[in-house]
């Protein structure tokens, strides 16, 4: 049966801005007032200089996965671009760019960002290109998903995932209805198109019928600060944050994907009998998670769950280190980077066998069917019992994880921009 057609009605005083904005927005550009519309980073620019452009809004708003693609992408960039590299991103008050990037060229705009996602689908669908924003560029590239509309510039657009589409009912309706009319028309106009992982590429093709040839899979990876701790920084972490000796860990997000209600269901008996151990759960509050919260307030296992709130980004590796096991019980992932950072720390993983994680950990985690509480509770019990388990898959863990480099990342990444560059310059 079809699910009923949801209207979402904006109210009229939100409209009227919007569209009062991209009016201003546009006559600016046109007129070339692009001082009203933009700024400039700090240094001199030559305009007859070749210049690609990575949209860094994510890194500088600091969010999560999407920002830590961003910036480790774009510094592992730095050394190995032929081409001069300069940023690009919307600027509200108390953004900044990330240590260490903000002496490369930038461009900005001083919109906040649910207007400038507004305004750059506008532009879209108007066809107004923005190149005053950028007027010495000679590639684009938008590593989240937001494509600039450009006229004779190349465009590279990164896919992470289409949850959106996927798991509807897991993403905030305006989010959603928003990335359901923009995906599609982003995904056709940009010249080429990075994907996470095959699982993401599968996707784009299924969903928006794009050429696979379109679509070049490049893989993320840890930061190389992702490594096996020492006992001492180990104990400091774990006293710093009133840790016990043995942990389950949880690393991410808290929202609905993630799975999280599931799994606090299926390890509240084992914890109770003393066949599991406590359960850290580290990652900031994300939408439609209050049912998990409701679900753990009323849990009769609440004592032997610990949220560890705030946590220090420089504490994470020892966090991982520290843990009997990562779990990531997660219904879909674009790529899933923190089974990996645990890999990388010599931390075994157990974790689901559904969208990209199976391409990210392979063999060298245990697996479950995330929908099967039967499944997960087997796999709970087995890491936590079987040593010999656990010792082989540390060892196998950082054999696997070592594969993935963001050195490796950005040498596929401007193989993607040669390519491109090189096929325009043929068609024009």
């Amino acid at each position: 049966m079809l699910k009923p057609i949801t209207v979402y009605r904006f109210r009229p005083t939100t409209l009227a801005k919007v569209a009062s904005k991209f009016w201003h927005f546009i006559c600016n550009l046109r007129k070339g007032g692009l001082a009203a519309a933009c700024s400039y980073g700090n240094n001199t620019y030559n305009a007859g200089t070749m210049t690609i452009y990575v949209d860094v809004s994510a890194a500088a708003h600091r969010r999560a996965g999407l920002g830590r693609y961003a910036e480790s992408l774009t510094r592992a960039l730095i050394p190995r671009l032929t081409h001069k590299l300069a940023l690009f991103y919307n600027r509200e008050k108390g953004v900044t760019l990330p240590p260490g990037l903000e002496y490369l060229p930038s461009r900005t705009v001083a919109l906040s960002y649910k207007s400038w996602r507004m305004l750059i689908w506008a532009g879209q669908l108007a066809r107004i290109p923005f190149n005053r924003l950028m007027p010495d560029a000679s590639l684009f590239h938008a590593t989240e998903h937001l494509l600039v509309p450009l006229k004779n510039v190349p465009t590279v657009l990164t896919v992470h995932d289409l949850i959106f589409r996927y798991l509807p009912e897991h993403h905030k309706p305006l989010n959603r209805w928003y990335l359901n009319w923009t995906m599609p028309l982003y995904c056709h106009r940009a010249d080429h198109i990075i994907a996470v992982s095959e699982a993401t590429r599968r996707d784009i093709v299924d969903a928006y019928h794009i050429p696979a040839e379109k679509i070049s899979v490049i893989y993320e990876a840890a930061d190389p600060r992702f490594e096996p701790q020492l006992r001492t920084v180990v104990e400091a972490m774990r006293a710093r944050y009133h840790l016990p000796e043995q942990y389950l860990l949880y690393v991410g997000t808290i929202e609905p994907r993630k799975n999280l209600t599931r799994l606090l269901k299926v390890w509240e008996p084992l914890y109770q009998a003393h066949e599991v151990p406590p359960l850290v759960i580290a990652g900031q509050r994300g939408w439609l998670s209050a049912d998990f919260f409701a679900a753990l307030e009323s849990s009769p296992a609440r004592e032997g769950v610990l949220l560890t709130g705030y946590f220090q980004e420089t504490d994470l590796p020892a966090l991982y280190s520290g843990a009997t096991a990562m779990v990531f019980p997660s219904l879909y992932e674009g790529f899933g980077l923190p089974p990996l950072e645990a890999m990388a720390c010599g931390t075994p993983v157990l974790c689901s066998n559904v969208s990209s994680l199976p391409e990210v950990v392979e063999d060298v985690a245990l697996t479950f069917d995330p929908t099967d509480d039967e499944a997960m509770a087997q796999a709970l019990r087995r890491i936590t019992h079987d040593k010999a388990l656990r010792a082989t898959l540390k060892e196998e863990g950082l054999c696997q994880a070592a594969r993935f480099s963001w050195g490796r990342a950005a040498q596929e990444t401007k193989r993607v921009y040669e390519q491109v560059l090189s096929t325009c310059r043929t068609a024009s």
